[in-house]
């Protein structure tokens, strides 16, 4: 899991990827300062109010993608790892996926990991695999 947890500290790799199991990422991050926040897909206005809970957004987020996308590049601490489950195809999905890819790209300018995985055992989501794990 060394290089699993190296990727996942590389700040220039940030992005949004699938994998097909989440056990080997939460093994990898373990005993790391990387926290990591699952994250329950459902309609847009449960997922929202999902990742606020999980990620503590504060009182004033506005259950929106413009405001997700706000408070995703205001978050405090070095780097994240959003674990998504049950994600299907749709546009909501596309819409979170490119606010997720803008916030990866703006914190890893900053020089903060942020990788959002979607657990996709069957690969159906159009994203690039996470690493080569099956």
């Amino acid at each position: 899991m060394g290089k699993l947890i190296d990727r996942l500290q590389d700040a220039s790799r940030s992005g949004v990827y699938r994998s097909a199991r989440a056990d080997e990422i939460l093994d990898a991050v373990k005993g790391s300062s990387l926290p990591v926040a699952r994250i329950r897909y459902a309609g847009k206005e449960l997922l929202l109010k999902s990742i606020a809970a999980a990620l503590r957004f504060p009182a004033w987020f506005g259950q929106n993608w413009d405001a997700l996308e706000d408070c995703l590049s205001d978050l405090p601490g070095k780097g994240y790892v959003l674990l998504f489950d049950h994600a299907k195809p749709g546009d909501d999905l596309g819409v979170l996926i490119d606010v997720l890819r803008s916030s990866a790209e703006f914190r890893a300018a900053h020089g903060k990991p942020f990788f959002a995985v979607f657990i996709d055992p069957s690969r159906t989501l159009p994203l690039p695999d996470l690493f080569g794990g099956k």
